[in-house]
């Protein structure tokens, strides 16, 4: 039976959530992000992805993840001591616009790599026969981000040229074939404005499983959201209150396995500024575990995290409801400072030393 529309205004973040202090250190990540394509068909305000030029200026790889090299990422995972809890495949761009996307859920799928498999997508490609060659090849969870009500709004924040009716269509049409697909749509408050909550509710909340109206949020280092937007965030991404954070718990639960097989820290690494390895040179197990991961994680704990370029201007953790584990600092402190020296990073520590 369907849920009624006001039962299904839920966030995407589950409330219910391993408490990391009593696991970490863990032998086997949580969550493992794989971007299937960092190029998109958007170029939205509030993402670098959309700032073609800002992009290029980083010098990061713009197009999709080969098959061959896919495997290669399935084969790592499995190396690990247990099974993922969750195999996110999207990271910076628009994963649909990686046609091979199907084949990679379907492939993580018969692997058994991970309890859940799921994407992030604006939706717009949804059409045709994807919707159900996703849900067929075992996808189990789609969050679609819609980015205005109108053709007017999708042309202001993301520059594309939306037929808004097929648009919608499409997502009636996936709906229909998805099946035990968990769908999640959301937006934003500063997309469709204060006024346009009931319309987008009762726009789209016959397509899906959860709906949310959240809030913008600063979450990408050096990149300035409100400047970009015009508009000035007074509060985190579900009305929560913003918090100092002194501790990223990602480090300690996930890693990112860019388009170009680099693998960065933190699925908010947009410039490539925190990354860690590439599975060319080493195996995601080994990166996982290596010094440049270690050394991180002991930098954050030790109160650094403020003094590094990047990590010290993230608003991920401090507006959008991240786990909280400065409470376990000093025990989990304790477990990392047994592991011999020769587990750190010195570059990597270096880079944490400006206000130290």
């Amino acid at each position: 039976m369907r849920l009624e529309i006001k039962e299904k205004i839920q966030p995407r973040i589950e409330s219910a959530r391993t408490a990391l202090g009593d696991v970490i250190p863990l032998s086997t990540p949580y969550v493992v992000f794989i971007d299937p394509s960092s190029a998109c068909n958007f170029k939205c305000t509030f993402c670098p992805t959309g700032d073609r030029e800002l992009i290029k200026s980083t010098g990061r790889y713009q197009g999709n993840l080969h098959l061959d090299e896919y495997e290669k990422v399935l084969s790592d995972i499995a190396g690990f001591d247990k099974k993922l809890k969750v195999l996110r495949l999207y990271k910076d761009g628009e994963p649909l616009l990686n046609r091979n996307l199907p084949r990679m859920i379907q492939m993580a799928s018969q692997a058994g790599v991970a309890d859940i498999i799921d994407t992030t997508t604006n939706g717009y490609l949804l059409s045709g026969e994807m919707g159900e060659t996703l849900v067929r090849a075992g996808l189990n969870r789609i969050n679609i981000s819609i980015d205005g009500l109108d053709e007017q709004q999708f042309w202001k924040f993301t520059k594309a040229r939306v037929d808004f009716p097929k648009f919608l269509q499409n997502l009636k049409d996936f709906y229909s074939v998805s099946g035990d697909c968990d769908v999640v749509i959301k937006t934003t408050s500063e997309i469709i404005g204060e006024d346009r909550k009931e319309e987008f509710f009762n726009t789209f909340g016959e397509y899906c499983d959860r709906i949310f109206v959240e809030n913008t949020s600063p979450c990408w280092p050096d990149f300035d959201v409100e400047d970009r937007m015009g508009i000035t965030i007074k509060t985190g991404l579900y009305g929560n209150e913003i918090i100092d954070v002194r501790t990223c718990p990602y480090l300690f639960y996930s890693i990112s396995v860019n388009s170009d097989l680099s693998v960065s820290a933190c699925f908010v690494d947009w410039s490539r500024g925190l990354k860690v390895g590439s599975l060319r040179d080493a195996s995601l197990k080994d990166i996982w575990l290596g010094p440049e991961m270690q050394a991180h994680r002991i930098a954050h704990l030790e109160g650094k995290r403020d003094a590094h370029s990047i990590c010290g201007k993230c608003s991920q953790i401090t507006h959008c409801k991240a786990d909280n584990i400065d409470a376990d600092a000093g025990k989990l402190l304790d477990a990392f400072r047994k592991l011999p020296a020769d587990a750190f990073s010195e570059t990597v520590l270096k880079a944490y030393e400006r206000e130290h």
